[in-house]
């Protein structure tokens, strides 16, 4: 079936009622731009609708081809309950979150009251937010169009890295556009009324207990891990838990209805979590903010070879600011010939490095390109404005 319909006012969604998937190729007329979608995600680069021409005048042709259901559906999971999901962007909705100070939309994974929606609110005041299940289903709503943005948590002070997240960082071809950088305050929850002698037992997640270890002792209470700081706070608002008390952000309890017993109970007195913002497309560096740039890339075996790949950096004056090396998963060890001992098996290894540079700066640009002469594999994660508020 071939479809040609206008632009302005139309949606990029399709939705079998069959439980069917569909493959579109969508082109633009004159050839200005092709994009191929398959079971509603863009392969390759996303499209700019908007294009170079006014998009009243701009038609797409769309050719749909039934296909059979594949295994690892993109859209499996992703909100169980169909009449929950948020409505897909359209045409309009994209011209204006082009806007300045338009509502942009952010996937993050939790319910609303997580630390990650806090992050997300410091970052765009004014967003509206789409709660995921977990941070596969926060990367697909961006990559679905469903949201425009998506905030990851990727690392903080108490607990290191979130390696995890790393990986999808490779995963997925989603641009770093934007870091967060969010002051943790831990507090203990409860149902109005409730004091902190009539509590028996804490929930929250395993992290947040373990971060609040000497608080709870002095309390002497039982400890239960949830999923995550927020969920704490709505199953004793559901459920009425009048013994139980909460660990979670005071933005849970205004969400919840809940009453805040006592603030800032962690062990550590400052925990600063870092989070990532990502798109579909790279943003422009501007030269009236400092940047940070984000790359991934591997090292063939040998003596002195990350000295080599670090030291195109600081030939150029440029500072790094975090180092993170992850085994490869599809290829987790490397064989190699050794001389004195036959064969040798060494971890294969990615390596995370952020630098402070813009993209835009002669400087960056060189030491790249030195590095993609003795890294096999080299990919720019994103380059965006530094955050240097907590």
């Amino acid at each position: 079936m071939a479809v040609t319909t206008s632009l302005a006012g139309s949606q990029l969604w399709c939705h079998s009622l069959r439980g069917k998937h569909y493959g579109l190729t969508l082109s633009w007329e004159k050839q200005l731009k092709m994009a191929h979608i398959c079971g509603g995600m863009c392969v390759g680069q996303a499209m700019r609708i908007w294009g170079n021409k006014n998009p009243k005048a701009v038609k797409i042709v769309m050719h749909v081809v039934d296909h059979h259901p594949m295994d690892g559906d993109v859209s499996h999971g992703l909100h169980k309950d169909l009449g929950s999901l948020p409505k897909p962007l359209s045409i309009s909705d994209i011209v204006a979150a082009s806007d300045s100070g338009a509502k942009v939309r952010i996937s993050y994974q939790g319910i609303p009251g997580s630390y990650s929606e806090d992050a997300a609110v410091k970052a765009y005041p004014n967003c509206e937010t789409v709660s995921c299940n977990d941070f596969e289903e926060a990367f697909k709503a961006v990559e679905l169009w469903l949201a425009d943005k998506v905030i990851l948590p990727i690392e903080n002070t108490s607990g290191g890295s979130i390696h995890r997240n790393y990986d999808l960082l490779l995963r997925h071809r989603l641009h770093i556009v934007g870091e967060v950088q969010l002051a943790t305050n831990l507090s203990l929850l409860a149902l109005p009324g409730v004091r902190t002698e009539h509590l028996k037992r804490v929930l929250s997640h395993s992290q947040a207990l373990e971060l609040s270890d000497s608080f709870l002792n002095k309390l002497g209470v039982a400890r239960e891990n949830v999923d995550d700081t927020a969920g704490a706070a709505q199953i004793i608002a559901s459920k009425g838990l009048y013994d139980a008390g909460a660990i979670a952000s005071i933005r849970a309890a205004e969400i919840y209805g809940l009453d805040v017993l006592a603030e800032r109970i962690q062990d550590d007195s400052e925990i600063i979590s870092r989070y990532l913002v990502l798109a579909r497309d790279p943003i422009i560096p501007k030269a009236d903010k400092l940047f940070k740039t984000s790359i991934v890339f591997t090292l063939d075996e040998g003596p002195g070879v990350l000295f080599k790949a670090l030291a195109v950096f600081a030939l150029r004056d440029i500072n790094l600011t975090k180092i993170e090396s992850r085994p490869q998963r599809n290829r987790p060890l490397r064989v190699v010939d050794d001389s004195n001992t036959g064969t040798a098996k060494y971890f294969d290894y990615l390596f995370y490095i952020d630098f402070e540079a813009s993209m835009s700066e002669p400087r960056a640009q060189t030491a790249l390109g030195h590095l993609q002469e003795i890294a096999p594999f080299l990919r720019v994660l994103g380059c965006y404005p530094m955050d240097t508020t907590i």
